[in-house]
């Protein structure tokens, strides 16, 4: 085998995606809610097109290809098979109708889940949702309050008990809260972290989804309870429904370059909030967003706190030059980042994860363990072996002997 292949351990993915097997809501929704709740019908598709953020614009054709769609309230959510890629060939990851016959059994189901991630060299995942969108944007959505959170409560408890219950720790439960209430979301991380949860969906950028900046203590609840919990706050690129573009006709790929700008945008936001000043052990986890802005965005942070503070608004609520809180606070996440992994010591050998992104487009799998030799095998083994797991472990709150 080669050496390389040899020095990378099993890995901790802290972001991978699930896509809702159709029974969820059917299933674990009281039953007064279940009529009402999300459902699977299969549909013909006419257009498609992506808008950002996890939002698509599509029409409908009875006769044209089919794909199974999630019906909630006036939405309509098609399954695309570049969201559910896993198990295409790269030309035929395309934004096309998916029923889930066609989907690899890994998408959906637990126990293949597990068995594709042996295949990757995957020890323990986290996933991030699919229909709810990646912070519960399709909730904070809906018209009917008190059903959206009776979805969330129901999502949560598919995810503890069905998803990840039999799987021996290795499927890393993240929940949902009630976005539109900051006391019921730090209820929903109590309740949640009181079966053993240590993980979170939070949006990067609230005021994209109309709700109150982190500059506010709108938010201090909820990260009151994450931080008494050791509950981290998990954070995906598109989480503010809204991703970078350039201009209304740009094709989907300058969004996917300029992804990171969100994360980028979002840290700016927390280092200079005073939000880990005033909760000292909440942590923070930026997913999807690659690792090689970090050091200049630390930089520039840095300089500005320095120079500019006094007139900037910042001099009272931050003490200490803001990559101070970064380092104590915050982990960025990675799966192909050379230009980063040449920054490790501005980055933080300690504030780094790995991804594999399955089952979307960009994920490494199958060959996530040669991705990361690629990556990582010249550096030290006590390095690789924080990046692909240790720090992972530690963000939540792992037993790596166990």
């Amino acid at each position: 085998m080669n050496v390389a292949l040899e020095r990378i351990p099993r890995i901790i993915s802290v972001d991978d995606h699930v896509v809702e097997p159709p029974h969820v809501w059917q299933r674990w929704l009281p039953a007064r809610y279940r009529e009402r709740g999300p459902r699977v019908e299969r549909r013909g598709i006419g257009t498609m097109r992506h808008i950002g953020g996890g939002t698509y614009e599509q029409t409908f054709d009875p006769d044209g290809p089919v794909a199974d769609c999630w019906v909630y309230e006036d939405l309509v959510y098609v399954h695309k098979r570049h969201v559910a890629a896993a198990g295409f060939d790269r030309d035929s990851m395309t934004m096309s109708p998916i029923t889930y016959d066609e989907m690899r059994p890994g998408c959906y189901d637990p126990q293949a889940r597990l068995a594709d991630m042996d295949i990757g060299w995957i020890e323990a995942s986290v996933s991030f949702p699919t229909f709810p969108r990646f912070c519960g944007q399709t909730f904070l959505e809906a018209r009917d309050r008190d059903l959206a959170a009776a979805c969330i409560r129901a999502y949560n408890d598919w995810m503890v008990e069905e998803w990840c219950g039999d799987s021996r720790g290795r499927l890393i439960p993240l929940t949902l809260v009630p976005l539109w209430d900051a006391e019921a979301a730090a209820a929903e991380v109590r309740r949640n972290a009181g079966r053993g949860v240590r993980a979170v969906c939070f949006s990067e950028i609230p005021p994209h989804l109309g709700l109150p900046s982190v500059h506010t203590d709108a938010w201090d609840p909820f990260f009151a309870a994450c931080a008494e919990t050791g509950t981290v706050v998990c954070m995906h690129i598109g989480s503010s429904s809204k991703m970078p573009a350039t201009s209304a006709d740009a094709p989907p790929a300058v969004a996917a370059t300029l992804s990171f700008n969100n994360a980028m945008a979002s840290l700016t936001d927390f280092l200079f909030s005073g939000v880990l000043v005033r909760f000292p052990d909440l942590r923070l986890a930026y997913s999807e967003g690659q690792i090689g802005w970090i050091p200049y965005i630390l930089e520039r942070a840095d300089d500005v706190w320095r120079r500019h503070r006094a007139w900037g608004g910042v001099a009272d609520r931050v003490p200490e030059p803001p990559s101070t809180y970064y380092y104590r606070q915050v982990f960025g996440c990675f799966f192909r980042d050379r230009h980063g992994l040449e920054s490790l010591d501005r980055v933080g050998v300690d504030n780094i994860t790995f991804e594999t992104d399955y089952p979307h487009t960009d994920s490494t799998w199958p060959h996530t363990r040669e991705v990361a030799a690629s990556l990582m095998g010249d550096l030290p083994q006590e390095t690789i072996d924080k990046i692909c797991r240790a720090n992972a472990a530690r963000m939540l709150g792992l037993d790596l002997a166990a």
